[in-house]
């Protein structure tokens, strides 16, 4: 098998920096699509929905192409936020936030209003990445950092849920973290790591 070029099925430049960071030491190419696609996530998975995004680009664009799929599991309301992260804020469970000041800031709130009389706020992140070669083949790969979540958000260098998940072993939160450190534990960087072993001997 051979792979020289990867496209990132997202137009977001820090994602692709940060997949670059895993694939480049293999030779091979990152590169972003010249368009941003809309692609309707109907999976009822992380792995589903990654899988539907690398299968719509390397369809429009021609190329093998890595999506990815992420969010947070919080155990005291699993499955949620789940599939439904990035606009758990708007979903009719748990009652509607307002996305003020931003839908990141607005999860957050909802989340921690759902969570208040929980005594389990014990959580998980999980990433699903597929890399999609076309006929219906591909690898994938899944990444899980457990942790908590806390009571107000702490740091302001993450994303997402960041301000408000420590994960195990630490006592800072995503946010508080540097990049670098936060990419060695984190989800995305553990789906990562497995698909840069399973490359390496796909590749030879």
């Amino acid at each position: 098998m051979e792979l020289k070029k990867v496209l990132i099925a997202s137009s977001n430049p820090k994602k692709a920096k940060e997949i670059e960071e895993f694939l480049k030491p293999l030779g091979i190419e990152v590169v972003l699509p010249p368009r941003k696609l809309e692609v309707e996530e109907t999976g009822t998975t992380f792995l589903e929905n990654a899988y539907l995004k690398a299968k719509a680009y390397h369809e429009e664009f021609g190329l093998p192409t890595l999506a990815d799929d992420s969010g947070l599991i919080a155990d005291a309301i699993a499955p949620y936020p789940g599939i439904y992260s990035a606009r758990f804020y708007s979903l009719e469970v748990f009652g509607r936030e307002k996305p003020t000041p931003s839908e990141d800031t607005a999860n957050i709130r909802k989340l921690l209003r759902v969570l208040k009389d929980k005594e389990n706020r014990n959580a998980r992140f999980v990433a699903c990445i597929v890399l999609y070669l076309g006929d219906g083949k591909g690898i994938f790969t899944e990444g899980v950092v457990k942790g908590y979540i806390t009571d107000t958000p702490r740091g302001d260098k993450g994303f997402g849920y960041d301000p408000i998940f420590v994960p195990e072993g630490f006592n800072v939160t995503f946010a508080q973290m540097e990049l670098s450190q936060k990419q060695k534990i984190s989800h995305r960087g553990r789906a990562l790591k497995k698909l840069v072993q399973l490359l390496k001997t796909l590749l030879g």
